[in-house]
């Protein structure tokens, strides 16, 4: 159990510290959340339009229009710029209790996989890394991959980048720390 709990700790810190790093030292997500020279005037006019909290695609037909409709609709719109926007009416960030819950929620996941690590057989470096690496693209690909099949963003290879990483990194630490015999 011992063995268990600091593995997943490390592991979790290893996950942690990278997607720090990912968003702070590489800057790799920028592309998904630049800046704009006129974003007072963007906010004051999102906040005048936009009643409610919530996500936007513009441009958007109403709900319940029948298929012509909604055919004319894709004609007009096709080729035009388009937007999505998560728009929030009050800004309240603390960034100690999103750190705090992302560290536990990765812990949590590392303790996870430690699960699956343990119903192998024999678990050696290679498998344990493989499993790792199976998890990051399975979490990419049914993920940010699949929402940006319908709505493209921008940070597609740093999501990519990030999940490998981690969970390579996370691998490696696991597969040399857990198959290791007491002494």
């Amino acid at each position: 159990m011992k063995k268990t709990i600091i593995g997943a700790i490390v592991g979790g810190l290893i996950l942690f510290f990278w997607q720090a790093a990912s968003h702070v030292a590489f800057n790799l997500h920028e592309p998904s959340q630049m800046y704009s020279a006129n974003q007072d005037s963007i906010l004051i006019s999102l906040n005048k339009h936009l009643k409610k909290e919530g996500g936007y695609i513009l441009p958007r037909m109403e709900n319940e229009q029948d298929m012509a409709q909604a055919e004319e609709f894709a004609k007009k719109v096709t080729g035009k710029p388009w937007a999505r926007v998560q728009y929030y009416t009050n800004y309240q960030i603390s960034m100690q209790d999103n750190m705090i819950r992302g560290l536990i929620v990765d812990i949590f996941l590392v303790l996870l996989v430690i699960y699956l690590i343990k119903q192998l057989k024999t678990a050696k470096m290679r498998d344990i890394l493989g499993l790792c690496l199976v998890i990051g693209l399975l979490v990419f690909t049914n993920s940010p991959y699949t929402q940006h099949i319908w709505y493209p963003v921008f940070d597609l290879r740093a999501e990519l980048i990030d999940l490998l990483v981690s969970w390579a990194l996370c691998g490696l630490w696991l597969g040399w720390y857990l198959p290791r015999r007491k002494a």
